[in-house]
């Protein structure tokens, strides 16, 4: 169908995966690109919070699930059950990614962090860009229904 939803869909399921792929490495108790495991929550999160296995597994898990979910609708896999869950669930990472760029943009603004910080910095360049950049991917791909598929999903209770 529309190959650039197709496309977009699958660079976000890749972010969704590369992220998953870090909070799994933090899960070991690393910490790069941070010194320690505080300056990394501060350059990540501004705030103190544990980059522990039970904090970041979770996170992981549910950004490959996402990761898988959008693939799926990007390249209309599975039948219309599938596409029935995939769906809503790239509608979901469009508005979360969307409403994490909004929130980065009144962190840029000063709000909440502050200025000349490792976050504050992080979020102009990378955080917010890449939120509000794949936010629109996402939803791009959300309003193609069946984005990667040659024929259109049925609804068989229709007949």
């Amino acid at each position: 169908m529309n190959r650039t939803a197709q496309r977009t869909g699958t660079a976000v399921a890749g972010l969704l995966a590369a992220d998953a792929a870090l909070h799994l490495y933090w899960a070991t108790g690393l910490t790069w690109p941070a010194a320690d495991g505080r300056a990394l929550s501060q350059a990540v999160l501004n705030a103190d919070v544990p980059f522990t296995p039970p904090v970041v597994l979770p996170l992981a898990a549910l950004l490959l699930a996402a990761a898988a979910a959008v693939l799926a609708h990007a390249q209309g896999l599975g039948g219309p059950r599938t596409a029935r869950l995939c769906r809503p669930a790239t509608a979901a990472v469009a508005a979360g990614l969307l409403l994490r760029g909004a929130a980065g943009l009144a962190w840029a603004c000063g709000v909440g962090t502050e200025p000349g910080s490792t976050f504050h910095l992080l979020n102009l360049v990378l955080y917010t860009p890449l939120c509000l950049g794949f936010g629109a991917a996402a939803a791009l791909t959300a309003g193609a229904a069946g984005a990667g598929s040659r024929r259109p999903v049925r609804d068989f209770r229709r007949g």
